[in-house]
């Protein structure tokens, strides 16, 4: 078992933070595009290489996500029509997510047996998540996972205060 740390910059504009492990050596990066659309965040591994891309579908009538994994579309997000709360479902070829994703705290599934755990650290400066890798086969997959539920929620957040205003 590996345990992964995620823990995102404030206020950094380009969306680029690391993914660490137990030592505190940067495991994977994370680099998003700020001003480009359609809007995307690349995964890479310690060489730089990108192992995973998430790209949010524009113009599209609901948010959907796409998560591609070293050039396999593996997971989609999306929201789904609802008048009271924001719903959304994940679809992934043999994975389920277990619990409450949207305060980050739940498990993941690969056909029904536990792959990993994610948590939200409290009392840090930031969005920081804990990330246990049970199945070390499905890393990438997780990682890439928790990141773009980040990003669901960013972008649900964002667009909740420029309804407000």
């Amino acid at each position: 078992m590996r345990q992964l740390y995620i823990k995102q910059k404030v206020f950094s504009l380009s969306g680029k933070f690391t993914v660490k492990d137990q030592q505190e050596k940067d495991i994977y990066y994370v680099e998003g595009s700020f001003m480009k659309v359609p809007k995307t965040f690349s995964i890479m591994n310690t060489e730089r290489d990108e192992v995973a891309l998430i790209t949010k579908k524009m113009f599209s009538f609901l948010p959907k996500f796409f998560v591609d994994v070293n050039g396999r579309d593996v997971i989609t997000i999306k929201k789904e029509f609802s008048f009271l709360k924001a719903r959304y479902s994940i679809d992934a070829e043999g994975i389920e997510v277990h619990g409450n994703w949207w305060d980050m705290d739940f498990q993941v599934f690969h056909h029904g047996k536990l792959a990993g755990e994610v948590s939200k650290e409290w009392f840090t400066w930031g969005d920081s998540y804990k990330v246990q890798i049970i199945d070390e086969e499905l890393e990438t997959i997780i990682i890439a996972l928790v990141v773009a539920i980040d990003c669901v929620k960013a972008d649900q957040a964002a667009a909740s205060s420029s309804a407000s205003i």
